[in-house]
């Protein structure tokens, strides 16, 4: 009897620990950038919620997604803590309130979109201070374009993708560092930008991570993160999220073509 009491005893323990819900984190996302991260309209896809859900919901976690008004904010919240997690490349500043994995999640390569009727004359980055930029803000392409582009004061500050390709469409800007992948999906359906292309010459590769808040709960486990993500890849689990990404969102283009009166 007292043997038979124990053991229901021991399975009401584990019952309660199964019942008790998982720590939520917030990854905080700005959902312009297919097929990394866009919006349906209803929620966030791509990508990058689905690495989040993945790997932290296999450390235990649940995910809260969290769509601030621009990119900047999303790291700005991230730094101050309000936030557990973005995706973003590294930098020296951002590293001062994030830890970034070592682990990267995707290679990226920056592309120069301009307008084929009136192409800038680019070689090499200081060729740039000669005409006008546009980029989202908090954007950054690393340090050496800062250095040389963003501090020359050429560049024009704007919150959406679709705003600063129809002032690169008006020629209102000259040109647009995007990466090429995200750029090229993004211009294929997008109303007169049939003269936007993106010049064959890279301006930098960069590799987008997984970062997490100094003031996280989650800092303390980069190590496992790191793990998880090397799985994540290794499998072909990322590869397999990219491809079907850009299936729907170029479906969801098509659908809205054609629902359009």
């Amino acid at each position: 009897m007292l043997r038979r009491a124990w053991a229901l005893g021991l399975m009401l323990l584990a019952g309660a620990a199964l019942a008790e819900p998982r720590p939520t984190l917030k990854y905080c996302d700005y959902p312009v950038y297919p097929p990394i991260s866009w919006s349906d309209g209803s929620q966030v896809r791509g990508l990058a919620p689905s690495l989040v859900r993945q790997v932290l919901g296999d450390l235990g976690y649940q995910v809260q997604v969290v769509v601030l008004g621009n990119w900047k904010r999303c790291l700005l919240d991230a730094a101050a803590g309000r936030v557990d997690v973005v995706l973003a490349y590294r930098t020296g500043q951002r590293q001062q309130g994030l830890r970034f994995s070592r682990v990267p999640v995707l290679r990226e390569e920056v592309a120069l979109f301009v307008n084929r009727r009136h192409l800038p004359r680019f070689q090499q980055l200081q060729d740039l201070t000669a005409y006008r930029g546009g980029l989202l803000f908090g954007e950054s392409y690393g340090q050496d374009f800062d250095r040389e582009v963003v501090q020359h004061g050429n560049i024009e500050w704007v919150s959406s993708s679709v705003q600063n390709f129809g002032k690169l469409i008006r020629q209102r800007i000259d040109f647009i560092p995007h990466e090429r992948r995200t750029g090229q999906l993004f211009i294929e359906r997008l109303p007169g930008a049939q003269d936007i292309v993106a010049l064959p010459q890279a301006i930098s590769v960069d590799y987008l991570r997984l970062a997490v808040s100094r003031q996280s709960p989650l800092a303390a486990r980069m190590d496992e993160i790191d793990a998880q993500l090397q799985r994540q890849v290794d499998s072909g689990a990322v590869q397999r999220w990219l491809d079907q990404s850009q299936a729907d969102y170029r479906a969801m283009l098509k659908a809205q073509a054609g629902a359009a009166p």
